[in-house]
């Protein structure tokens, strides 16, 4: 998992699966909570909830693990919402590796 960027990114929802396969993974804002999207082995995509963390420090899943990202736009993890549905009101960060 990397840190999140200082600036936010300029990726229209129809960039954001390009994105996603290129970088593996972004910081989603919306409101006052933070996703981590994120990929597993380049295989299934998952968000996980910034503020909680398991007992090895990492994010803990908000979602259920899928495998296409068009299916995990779609997935509802957000209140019921998906990210398909929220995006206009995201902002996106890059996920900075160290």
């Amino acid at each position: 998992m990397g840190t999140k960027a200082a600036e936010a990114l300029d990726v229209s929802f129809d960039e954001l699966p390009t994105y996603l396969h290129a970088k593996h993974s972004v910081y989603m804002e919306i409101g006052s909570e933070t996703y981590y999207l994120t990929d597993v082995n380049d295989r299934y995509w998952r968000a996980q909830d910034t503020a909680k963390l398991n007992d090895k420090g990492h994010y803990v899943d908000a979602s259920e693990l899928v495998p296409t990202v068009s299916e995990f736009l779609t997935l509802p993890f957000i209140d019921g919402k998906a990210i398909a549905d929220v995006f206009d009101q995201a902002v996106f960060y890059a996920s900075e590796k160290a």
